[in-house]
């Protein structure tokens, strides 16, 4: 393993191209459902990948169920010794087309602002330098760095394709950057989204109401029911985000529909969450209405275990030793962690460099965190083993 000193060096030398590369993707277009622009940020990440000597599979989606394209997959894989590491980090942000061009990069003292700046264009480069640096000083990692085009959207193109490559690594990092305090992540709930879509028939309000079945009255039972659940078990809570129903007010509704996230930090507790969604939809109250369910994304719980508790002891002495204070937290976001952790996979996160306010027109990158996180990861990279 290099002297941390040395990396450090490395990495502080290469920090103008860093923000360079961070200013140029902050600048593309590349929310999930912006595919060429995701592409963009993919043949950016190629490139980088190919220039360490990593051999580069690049799989493009195709849908075939009529359903909107993505972006493509990223697949670097670097031969080298010691524990097989997999890391991952997103190309999409949640922005749409026409974000970056009214509020591109920008930098102003130690902060740096921007679409994705921090989710997660900063992690995404962060992961490149930290291999990149290692090779320099001589040491060469077993990495597969994994760059996926749909993980604000649950990843449904790219999670068969990294639950198939955690079966074959010894430990995952994601790429995802720290919480606005410093902390990495050992814990993240897990996510399930619902589509609940209730049928009623259609009847004149005023002239005959006794012969409609509202639909809308139905959601609002759905919504009271499955707000009601929050609390109800440790960690859990759920959101009816979305309604959509009827079509004039002089008409009761025939047709309903709600987006709802449920989330949990356990698996124990997201399983009871979920057979509950789904006794409230299969128990409706208004009669001759019926609720149909589909569960139309999510990841299971991220769970803090042993092997975590031992990732992050070493990355709080990996930092100790850079000068630098390190603890992890948990969290009610989910990530592609949650995938790898799920396998029975040691999964650690949030090792990009210091952010906040995601998804937000002030989200921030703090950029003196650049080079020690950086760094932090190089040095987890090459002692990983000393974890397992």
């Amino acid at each position: 393993m290099p002297d941390l000193t040395a990396l450090r060096r490395i990495i502080d030398v290469r920090l103008p191209r860093y923000l360079a590369e961070l200013a140029m993707l902050v600048n593309v277009d590349c929310g999930s459902y912006t595919p060429d622009g995701v592409n963009r940020v993919a043949d950016v990440v190629a490139d980088a990948l190919r220039e360490i000597g990593a051999h580069v599979e690049r799989l493009s989606h195709h849908p075939n169920d009529g359903g909107r394209r993505l972006g493509d997959l990223v697949i670097g894989r670097v031969a080298g010794d010691g524990p097989r590491l997999l890391l991952i980090g997103h190309m999409d942000t949640v922005f749409d087309p026409g974000t970056a061009a009214a509020r591109p990069y920008r930098s102003s003292g130690d902060r740096a602002t921007g679409p994705g700046v921090t989710d997660m264009k900063a992690g995404l480069l962060s992961g490149l330098h930290a291999i990149s640096a290692l090779i320099e000083a001589g040491t060469r990692p077993a990495v597969t760095f994994v760059a996926n085009p749909d993980e604000e959207i649950g990843s449904p193109f790219s999670t068969p394709a990294i639950r198939a490559l955690a079966s074959d690594h010894d430990v995952a990092l994601v790429l995802e950057c720290a919480r606005a305090n410093g902390d990495i992540v050992g814990a993240r709930k897990g996510i399930a989204d619902y589509h609940v879509e209730v049928v009623g028939r259609a009847a004149h309000a005023g002239v005959e109401p006794e012969k409609g079945r509202s639909a809308i009255l139905e959601a609002s039972h759905q919504v009271l029911a499955l707000h009601a659940m929050n609390g109800r078990w440790p960690t859990v809570t759920v959101n009816a985000g979305v309604i959509h129903g009827g079509t004039r007010p002089n008409v009761v509704a025939e047709r309903c529909e709600l987006q709802v996230d449920v989330r949990a930090a356990t698996v124990n507790a997201f399983e009871a969450a979920a057979a509950e969604v789904e006794r409230i939809a299969a128990s409706p109250t208004v009669d001759g209405v019926t609720v149909s369910l589909r569960r139309t994304a999510g990841h299971p719980p991220m769970e803090r275990t042993e092997a975590t508790g031992r990732l992050v002891a070493l990355a709080a002495s990996i930092a100790a030793e850079l000068g630098f204070d390190l603890k992890d937290a948990a969290t009610g976001g989910a990530s592609d962690a949650n995938t790898t952790a799920a396998m029975g996979l040691p999964t650690l996160d949030g090792l990009g460099p210091i952010g906040g306010d995601d998804h937000s027109v002030d989200e921030w990158l703090d950029l003196t965190s650049v080079v020690p996180r950086t760094t932090l990861l190089a040095g987890l990279i090459g002692r990983i083993g000393e974890a397992l």
